[in-house]
């Protein structure tokens, strides 16, 4: 069981405030999407519901979502493809479903140009909210008035990449699928691009369907059936530690280490080193052993991998199910990066 959240009190825990109320800084071009913390805000727990994949009734030719003003891109075999000529404000019913599948067999769309007049905070969650209920995310900075939204965020004063990663790692890349701890983790997921570094900043994915692919077929089966913990509570300590939220208790859930795509029937690999603990079953050497293995295949896969580069107005859309992610701090913090990410929740994992 996970612990409470009186549990995770340090004698190094910052003094909590009622709210963050530090003024904003100047030069945001979206200061309405300035991180917000409230240390008194909770949630109640998630509950299970039944959930139906859009995509499931989309249209494979996809007309509504690819029209002939759509040009694309892929940028890389298997996963990653670039769109221009398609405002995602303007999806019909129809195009978002369509979307939902385009995401499932690409893993990664990078639409550009979206023109964030028309997608302002309330289109935004009415878009992400046709492929299922929002998470609010328990510890992070949302928007005032906005649970919905996860931002993120990086200034001079304002670096939690780098306390939450460890001050003393050579590296910042650290991969996980958003939130996976929850009983029902995200499917198609929306990031939206508010200020961006020129150089830098980008965003690693990677393939867990190829990477499971590259396994030999006597592993695979030795995967199948197995189930993994993947567990919340050292974000809720690290939020707690400086004196931000937690909104709701963290919890540990228990997934299968292969699940299946539930319309495209792919079966992908559902581990990753940010949020994945142990197997269940397994004394902890050996639970260590096999994770280690598969943490190290997915990073050092750079042939399933991508890198999307970003600017302002670019909208990622991605599916949580089927792919890995991690951000790269290789930017200046005195350059801002200020994205915001809705997270729609999907179906119980479906074992492999």
């Amino acid at each position: 069981m996970a612990p409470s959240v009186a549990d995770l009190k340090t004698e190094e825990s910052a003094a909590p405030t009622k709210a963050d109320v530090k003024p904003k800084p100047s030069g945001l071009s979206y200061p309405f999407y300035y991180p917000y913390y409230d240390v008194d805000e909770k949630f109640p727990p998630t509950q299970l519901f039944e959930h139906t994949d859009v995509g499931a009734r989309a249209d494979p030719a996809k007309p509504n979502l690819l029209t002939p003003n759509a040009i694309t891109r892929d940028i890389s075999t298997y996963l990653g493809t670039e769109i221009t000529g398609v405002q995602i404000s303007q999806l019909s019913k129809e195009g978002l479903d369509e979307l939902a599948l385009f995401a499932a067999e690409r893993k990664v769309l990078v639409f550009r140009d979206q023109d964030f007049k028309d997608l302002g905070p309330e289109r935004q969650i009415e878009i992400a909210r046709h492929f299922g209920p929002i998470q609010r995310h328990p510890t992070s900075g949302n928007v005032k008035g906005y649970p919905e939204f996860h931002v993120v965020y990086r200034d001079p004063e304002h670096d939690l990449f780098k306390e939450y990663r460890g001050r003393e790692r050579a590296s910042g890349i650290q991969w996980h699928s958003d939130v996976s701890y929850e009983k029902q983790p995200p499917g198609t997921t929306f990031f939206f691009i508010l200020d961006q570094p020129g150089v830098g900043g980008d965003t690693l994915f990677l393939s867990q369907v190829e990477a499971y692919k590259r396994l030999s077929p006597e592993f695979q089966k030795r995967l199948e059936g197995l189930v993994a913990v993947h567990s919340a509570v050292k974000q809720a300590e690290f939020s707690q530690k400086r004196g931000h939220p937690v909104r709701r208790e963290p919890v540990e859930t228990e997934h299968p280490l292969v699940r299946q795509h539930p319309v495209t029937g792919e079966k992908a690999l559902y581990v990753n080193q940010g949020f994945t603990r142990r197997i269940v079953g397994f004394k902890t050497e050996e639970s260590e052993c096999l994770l280690n293995f598969l943490f190290d295949h997915i990073s050092k896969g750079a042939d399933f991998h991508i890198r999307a580069t970003y600017a302002p107005g670019t909208v990622v859309v991605w599916d949580n199910r089927v792919t890995a992610h991690s951000a790269t701090v290789d930017f200046d913090n005195a350059i801002r990066r200020h994205a915001v990410r809705l997270t729609p929740q999907a179906e119980v994992p479906i074992p492999a």
